[in-house]
């Protein structure tokens, strides 16, 4: 693999990786603050349509910044790709402000399009939704700054700020909260509102660590343009106009979660509620669905948002010096080496869900099964993002609309009948196969404009679900022997078990890659060293 894209993606995957660790163990400390579960129904209530605001505030800017950076720096044109950032930094402190301006306008709105579970009033809804609106001031400008190191490829300074947003996010949301339920004996409504704030806290604290890495290191970055040709002409209107045409498609990429999520906060609960479930019941699988299950089988999604992001400005830069085989070569590393990861992890989560839903959140057997369900369809959240990504790398980014909208499509006109067949697991179900859809549509269009085989990516993948399989049973086997004297169905116990497991799952699946060097052909020589270091012939 590219040592580029490899150590971009290791750097961006690290990064990425603690961070979502983060944004999933915090919810142990802070549902035993706030009082369970059910008030975490409240805060998605409020990030739902923030998340979309957010898409639209941002609009793809960064990515296509990075793109566009990437581009003409390819072209030894530095000076376009400098003026294309300092217009970016105008449009997104505007972008910003209006968007920030209409989601707080349009909260009571947004509060009743949506159905509120848990016993929440419609003014509680609006004071969320308001509460988280202010991130939107910070972040357009953040993710921006993150784009332009991105399209120099410079990961560190994107890693750095993501768990710094992180950490601080996160200690000011337990921090405030714990004050205000324990010391000022204030409501759960105002908690959570002053939760959804620690956004913008955790945004800002970011903003200031990029502030100093782009003013640090600003004399090198302008040292390139002594170097710059000069031959281009671009105008600011074209710049604006590449900006927008290329940011529509990662918005929408880029919102396909929250759109997913949108259309189960629309019509889950209703059409549970439809076919006899009680609502006790459809609030548990509400908050499940929409809040527990998507923050664990995100984890494995975080290779892909690595892959994504370093991905694109290479893959640009190397279409744009016509460099076809050179695209091939990392197309077909970043396919296989994101099956390689992202399947055992996937598989892995569904085989461990019982203790790992009540290490996170509580022992409780719909949040089991519903996990089990839905861990092995990750893959395909991981394989979209990919896809996508290589689509907007060869500029055919308007096949990413279209993919989205035909998974979105699928969901939208199975999700009722499948919803009264399965209950719950219908909605999942769905968005499986709105997403398989997605990722079919968008494997062909990359067939069809690289001329890319996926023969050798199949047949890998076959290899990978049989490795899978012999993990699976060694953790199965190990499960069955430990889950005898360890419980799964308390926190600490269920935290061993887990390990235990998963230490298991991790070495068979590992020394079998080594084994068989796989290692060797997926990571090349690094790979090589690490199986011969490790003593695997």
């Amino acid at each position: 693999m590219g040592s580029k894209l490899l150590r971009g993606t290791f750097i961006l995957t690290l990064g990425t990786l603690i961070s979502k660790v983060l944004g999933i163990l915090y919810v142990i400390p802070f549902y035993a603050i706030i009082g369970g579960d059910k008030p975490a129904l409240l805060y998605n209530f409020g990030y739902v349509p923030y998340q979309l605001f957010l898409s639209v505030a941002t609009a793809g800017i960064p990515l296509a910044v990075a793109k566009y950076i990437a581009k003409y720096n390819a072209m030894e044109e530095y000076a376009i790709g400098r003026r294309l950032f300092k217009t970016g930094v105008y449009l997104m402190i505007l972008s910003g402000i209006l968007c920030f301006v209409v989601m707080y306008a349009l909260a009571p709105v947004l509060a009743s399009m949506q159905q509120l579970q848990g016993g929440y009033s419609l003014e509680d809804g609006i004071q969320v939704i308001r509460a988280v609106s202010f991130a939107l001031l910070i972040i357009p400008v953040m993710s921006l700054l993150r784009g332009f190191f991105q399209g120099y490829n410079s990961m560190g300074p994107s890693a750095i700020s993501q768990v710094l947003e992180q950490v601080v996010r996160i200690f000011f949301l337990l921090l405030s909260t714990f004050i205000i339920i324990y010391g000022l004996k204030g409501s759960v409504v105002t908690a959570i509102s002053m939760a959804t704030f620690s956004a913008f806290v955790g945004a800002f604290a970011s903003l200031l660590l990029l502030l100093w890495y782009f003013f640090s290191r600003k004399s090198k970055l302008d040292e390139m343009l002594i170097h710059d040709r000069s031959e281009l002409r671009v105008s600011i209107s074209t710049l604006y106009k590449q900006i927008i045409l290329s940011a529509i498609p990662f918005i929408i990429v880029g919102s396909a979660t929250s759109l997913y999520q949108l259309v189960d906060q629309f019509t889950l609960g209703r059409v549970l509620e439809y076919i006899g479930i009680t609502a006790k019941e459809v609030n548990s699988y509400v908050a499940i669905i929409n809040f527990d299950v998507q923050k664990l089988i995100m984890i494995p999604g975080t290779l892909a948002i690595a892959f994504s992001m370093a991905l694109v400005p290479l893959v640009t830069a190397a279409y744009v010096r016509n460099e076809r085989k050179q695209v091939k070569r990392q197309l077909n590393d970043v396919f296989q080496i994101l099956l390689f990861l992202t399947i055992p992890a996937c598989f892995g989560i569904g085989l461990l869900a019982r203790p790992l839903f009540t290490v996170f959140f509580k022992a409780s057997e719909a949040g089991t099964d519903l996990l089990q369900f839905f861990a092995p369809i990750a893959v395909l959240f991981s394989l979209f993002s990919v896809t996508a990504a290589v689509l907007q790398g060869i500029d055919e980014q308007r096949y990413t609309v279209l993919g989205l909208l035909l998974g979105l499509l699928t969901k939208s006109v199975l999700q009722m009948p499948l919803i009264m067949l399965f209950e719950a697991k219908g909605s999942i179900l769905a968005t499986g196969l709105g997403y398989a859809v997605s990722c079919i549509f968008m494997l062909y269009i990359i067939k069809h404009y690289v001329h890319f085989s996926f023969s050798l990516i199949f047949r890998r993948a076959v290899l990978f679900l049989v490795l899978t399989g012999v993990m699976a049973i060694a953790v199965m086997i190990t499960y069955f022997i430990f889950g005898s004297f360890i419980s799964p169905d308390h926190k600490f116990q269920a935290l061993i078990l887990t390990m235990i497991c998963g230490g298991v799952g991790i070495f068979v699946y590992g020394y079998l890659a080594l084994k068989l060097h796989l290692s060797d052909k997926l990571f090349g020589p690094r790979g090589t060293a690490l199986r011969k270091r490790l003593g695997v012939r």
